[in-house]
């Protein structure tokens, strides 16, 4: 297994790291992402720790906490430092007019209610897992330096932030002294391409590794979606609700990237998903790829992403198959690149 580091830390991550997104299976939305027990999870951190992944990423809201109180079974009884935990906090986790958000509050109850679950003393990432603009930027990052600074937390890091979000909260841990983020969890895919335009250049900048989620589209990008041809029954697009909540995506434009993953994976000899996996390792800012699996089999093809890299063609292949109009104004920054370098 291939390790980075997590943006200008010292701190080394896997490249591949397993989502507990089906983890529990506790309401329709997680039902359609799956149900993996107590028994199934520990044979995947088996698997994982074979391979050389041993970074587990999971948060609060999944399966109402159940998710990472399997992940805490899971791991029970090996050795902590041989183990990455990654965890997020920040969406309602409750009904009290304070069990949600990032206020001092909040964050405290949710990262001892974590470290609970997990059976754990520290979390080795803490992510906030979206932004609040309730509280001040000031009160969340001391907040969070506290928490490091008593030994719960070790690095700091947030998700599903905009460019200014994300700046302006590391401009006031600067300004103060405060632990600084070090690792942003978003969604990029070769059918979102969105982090592309600010945010990608924001981290080569800053020093921010990104921890990529639903790398596969949503599970659009399993090779079982295809043109003219019904959902597949395990599709967790099969549920309105997950399917409501997720990024949408053109028809005809996923149809074309996949047709361009079908070529390159018969040129290469590698599956849909591990070719998807692949050109994601490959781009600038990436850490870790979040990599999800229902069962043994998905996660073993899964795994079969690292060890190998896409041709410059392929690549190219790739981008141009996937590539969108750019908003105002990166397609007019676009035109400047002398003066606007993509990072790399």
């Amino acid at each position: 297994m291939e390790y980075r580091y997590l943006g200008n830390s010292g701190f080394r991550v896997p490249a591949l790291s397993l989502g507990t997104g089906t983890f529990g299976g506790q309401g329709e939305f997680f039902k359609a992402w799956g149900s993996t027990d107590v028994a199934q999870a520990r044979r995947m951190v088996d698997i994982c720790l074979e391979a050389g992944l041993n970074m587990f990423d999971s948060a609060d809201i999944y399966s109402k906490g159940a998710a990472e109180s399997i992940l805490g079974e899971a791991i029970k009884g090996r050795p902590r430092d041989s183990l990455i935990i990654s965890t997020k906090a920040t969406f309602r986790f409750g009904e009290g007019e304070n069990q949600v958000g990032s206020s001092r509050y909040h964050l405290i109850n949710a990262v001892d209610a974590a470290l609970q679950r997990l059976g754990t003393d520290y979390i080795d990432l803490f992510q906030l897992h979206g932004f609040d603009a309730r509280p001040p930027v000031e009160e969340v990052l001391s907040t969070l330096d506290t928490l490091v600074k008593a030994g719960k937390i070790r690095y700091l890091g947030v998700s599903n932030f905009s460019g200014w979000h994300l700046m302006k909260s590391l401009a006031a841990a600067d300004r103060h002294g405060w632990t600084r983020y070090v690792a942003h969890q978003a969604y990029y895919s070769l059918v979102g391409r969105d982090y592309e335009w600010e945010l990608m250049p924001l981290a080569a900048d800053q020093g921010v590794g990104t921890v990529i989620w639903s790398p596969l589209g949503w599970g659009r990008l399993t090779g079982k979606i295809r043109r003219g041809q019904p959902l597949p029954a395990s599709s967790r697009l099969q549920s309105q609700v997950a399917n409501d909540a997720g990024p949408q995506v053109d028809p005809e434009h996923l149809y074309r990237v996949v047709d361009a993953l079908d070529a390159v994976a018969q040129e290469t000899g590698k599956t849909i998903p591990q070719v998807a996996l692949n050109w994601l390792l490959q781009r600038p800012t990436v850490s870790t790829v979040v990599v999800g699996a229902r069962n043994e089999e998905q996660l073993r093809q899964n795994l079969g992403a690292v060890g190998w890299n896409l041709s410059p063609e392929q690549m190219a292949k790739l981008d141009e198959a996937s590539a969108v109009p750019k908003p105002y104004p990166y397609w007019h920054q676009a035109a400047f690149a002398y003066r606007n370098p993509p990072p790399v």
